[in-house]
Formats: structure tokens, sequence, C-alpha cells
């Protein structure tokens, strides 16, 4: 059993930032996957993944503004989100996945508001 909490949403303009954190709790393993899904009214997508490794893929609708990072040590996992687009308000869902029974396992976030709006 993982357990994920989700830290920085909030309301901010467009073109502002906003760092969103979540921090893995529990029956960690070495090699896993953390990362971002985002749910709002008529789209559900992922944002962003990283694996343990350091590996890393995007949305299309992210590339070059938003960026995930992640400090093992810490079991966290990091959205820098820049260049925010009233288009990225969302409830993002941070989750962390790995194999170690053979086969995926996930667990999610609670979620956190990101709203982006004058």
């Amino acid at each position: 059993q993982v357990q994920l909490v989700e830290s920085g949403g909030g309301l901010v303009q467009p073109g502002g930032s906003l760092r969103l954190s979540c921090a893995a709790s529990g029956n960690i393993f070495s090699f896993n996957t953390m990362g971002w899904h985002r749910q709002a009214p008529g789209k559900h997508e992922l944002v962003a993944e990283i694996t343990s490794g350091g590996s890393s893929v995007y949305a299309d609708s992210v590339k070059g503004r938003f960026t995930i990072s992640r400090d093992n040590a810490k079991n966290t996992v990091y959205l820098q989100m820049n260049s925010l687009k009233p288009e990225d308000t969302a409830n993002y869902r941070c989750y962390y996945e790995d194999s170690e029974l053979g086969y995926a396992v996930r667990s999610w976030g609670q979620g956190t508001q990101v709203t982006v709006s004058s």
C-alpha cells in the first residue's frame, strides 16, 4: 500500500507559475514510476510521468512549459508548471506505480485543484 499526499495547487493568472509536489509513503520499491494526470470536464489526460531512473514523458499540450522531476531520497515528485493557460485548469492527481508483483499496481493521490484565470 502506497499513500500519496499532494500540495501546491491554487489559483493563478494566465502566464503564471505553480509547483505541485507529491510525497509517497508506505511500501515504496526502488523501481517505480510517478506522474501526474489531470481531469477537467470533458478531458482526462496524462500530464507527465518520470521513472525512478529519471526518464520522463510529457503530454504534447505541456511540452516546453511543464517540467517533472523527482527526489528519490524523499520519494517525492514535483511538477513545475510555467506559462500557465486557462486550459490547464483541472484537478491534478499524482500517482505511483510499480510492478513488483509481476504486474503494474498504481496508487493515486487525492488530487489538487489548479485554476488558471484572470
